[in-house]
């Protein structure tokens, strides 16, 4: 055991706990990773499946996987989506009713875990003001190391790049964050995106609004309008000007902008957009 390991155990007063770190398919999780590989060895990594991830996760994930040298555990859940989807009467998730989260990331990762002592290594960065919501069972003590080191994003791109993992591949199409094709937290752009990229997946999320009418409710994946209405052409032309104008103003605010944050998509990352979503999906 290094001496970070056992400098993180005081906590559970000589019992030994296990050391867990969640991925999300995100680029923070993944750069931690990578950043505790060596000084955590006996760390285990999990990720909890949905069945409802972008191809591209799967795959980045799989390379990562061989950068650390041993597998990524997927605690997948036993029910999935379509089950708890019916369990809540066709009532799908959305920001003020996330029983996503709370029954395919955060029930799998307690199961995972069971009722011994646990570190789990959360992967928000030093320059972020968000919590870390994982769990609040007692047995499990939640760690920053990025925050303990002072890592800020600029950190997490040079440790994926110097890995040579690199930057999560949906990132390159526009896309601003990991968790399923259909999360509610997109904004309208990545859903612009995700039709141009994944038209496939875009029908079978506008399936999923359309089956909420035969349970009596009427619901958006946008809130404010369907993904029928949404992908209409006008609608989609409307959406990109109006993005290419919120970016322009944010480009011209910001100044002394790093060519790594130019390349890439980088430009997409609202911090106040990720800053509301799932930290189990998106970190």
């Amino acid at each position: 055991m290094t001496e970070y390991a056992e400098s993180k155990q005081d906590h559970f007063e000589g019992q030994m706990p296990r050391h867990v770190l969640s991925l999300s398919g995100g680029k923070d999780s993944a750069a931690l990773a990578i950043y505790m590989r060596d000084r955590v060895p006996e760390m285990e990594y999990i990720f909890h499946d949905t069945d409802k991830e972008l191809p591209e996760t799967y795959d980045f994930l799989a390379r990562l996987e061989a950068i650390l040298g041993k597998p990524i555990v997927k605690t997948s859940p036993t029910d999935t989506f379509d089950h708890w989807l019916s369990v809540y009467g066709g009532m799908l998730p959305s920001n003020h009713r996330r029983w996503c989260t709370r029954m395919l990331k955060l029930k799998p990762f307690e199961n995972y875990i069971g009722d011994g002592p646990v570190i789990n290594y959360v992967g928000l960065r030093a320059d972020e003001n968000r919590t870390g919501y994982i769990s609040t069972k007692p047995n499990i003590k939640a760690v920053y190391p990025f925050q303990e080191d002072g890592l800020v994003r600029a950190d997490i791109i040079r440790i994926l790049e110097e890995s040579s993992l690199g930057l999560p591949p949906y990132m390159a199409w526009g896309r601003s964050r990991s968790g399923c094709y259909f999360c509610f937290y997109q904004q309208k752009i990545e859903w612009v995106r995700l039709k141009e990229q994944h038209p496939d997946l875009f029908e079978r999320a506008k399936e999923y609004e359309e089956r909420s009418l035969g349970f009596g409710e009427q619901f958006y994946w946008c809130r404010s309008e369907s993904l029928a209405q949404l992908e209409r052409p006008e609608r989609v032309e409307q959406i990109k000007r109006n993005w290419e104008a919120s970016e322009a103003k944010k480009r011209a605010s910001r100044k002394n902008l790093a060519l790594v944050e130019t390349l890439g998509g980088l430009e997409l990352e609202d911090d106040g957009h990720l800053r509301d979503g799932c930290l189990v999906c998106s970190l």
